[in-house]
């Protein structure tokens, strides 16, 4: 159990937020009064005050709001929660969707102590049930009452889809999939043919947003460009290989082209990356080899108990 210490928002983005006494959660979209507020995942920001205090005996002298954070709550180590986690205050239920943020300039904070609390310690949430909520408010972890859906990616692969002069049919495609089998498709990005692009968007995902499954489509051949399989390599834990291998002893059934393909898939953190070829179609047939068996793996990586 904790207790809401600090309220704080802003009319703008990118400033450090005032503290208020009370402010209203709106179902989907936030605080009302907050710039931040919105139709995405990172409706709400959250920082422990255990955190806030440990960073001030060092000498930062920071004040709420002084990170950009929203909720300022002692008696959680939010870091320390699962992504997916709910907490309960009051008539507001919100449920936790990132851990940490990238920091894209430094602050004034990190330019005085050289260092920043919020990129690793602040989470976001979004809002499940609305209401009000006011300083000095308990709020509670609570159960689930039925089991949290699996939460996906997909990320097109090239460099003419990135740069708008091809439609990328794959990822839509692979998506709607993923959605018709109960998936909850929270992201869809399209990236040129490069490792770095791929790289950090992968360790984000995973790392922050702790997804269950990421399907790469495309950049898996032997053309110059195709790198999708070094960067995943190059961000996992683990590998899977039979995925790769079952994908490819199935697709040898309709080309034997599908002998030159490099796709890897492996686990980073509590996250599976399955990459896929580049044709809408390739995919569909790809997805018909694994979309039934690998909720088993998920449910594990879940750390969850899984039917044997």
């Amino acid at each position: 159990m904790g207790k809401v210490v600090a309220i704080c928002t802003s009319a703008v983005r990118g400033i450090q937020k005032t503290p208020v006494q009370s402010a209203e959660f709106k179902v989907d979209w936030g605080i009302t009064t907050d710039a931040h507020a919105g139709h995405w995942h990172r409706q709400v920001s959250l920082l422990s005050a255990d955190q806030i205090a440990a960073f001030n005996e060092k000498g930062a002298g920071v004040q709420p709001g002084a990170f950009g954070e929203n909720l300022v709550v002692e008696g959680f180590d939010f870091r320390a929660l699962p992504v997916g986690t709910l907490l309960r205050c009051g008539e507001v239920l919100l449920e936790m969707t990132q851990i940490g943020k990238e920091c894209h300039s430094h602050c004034e904070i990190y330019k005085k102590m050289g260092d920043c609390i919020m990129p690793r310690e602040g989470v976001f949430a979004r809002v499940l049930e609305g209401g009000t909520i006011t300083v000095g408010d308990e709020m509670t972890l609570q159960p689930r009452t039925a089991p949290r859906p699996w939460q996906a990616a997909v990320i097109t692969l090239s460099d003419r889809s990135a740069n708008g002069v091809r439609e990328d049919k794959s990822g839509p495609a692979v998506a709607a999939r993923l959605t018709e089998n109960g998936y909850a498709v929270v992201e869809q990005l399209v990236l040129p043919d490069e490792a770095a692009a791929l790289k950090k968007q992968l360790i984000r995902l995973c790392d922050q947003r702790q997804l269950d499954l990421i399907l790469t489509t495309g950049g898996t051949g032997f053309a110059p460009r195709d790198v999708t399989p070094e960067a995943t390599l190059a961000v996992a834990d683990k590998q899977v290989p039979g995925i790769a291998e079952a994908i490819r002893a199935a697709s040898l059934q309709i080309t034997r082209h599908a002998m030159l393909s490099r796709a890897v898939s492996v686990i980073r953190g509590k996250t599976l990356i399955i990459n896929l070829p580049g044709s809408p179609k390739a995919c569909m047939e790809s997805m018909d080899v694994f979309l039934d068996t690998i909720p088993h793996g998920l449910t594990l990586l879940r750390g969850e108990q899984a039917d044997k």
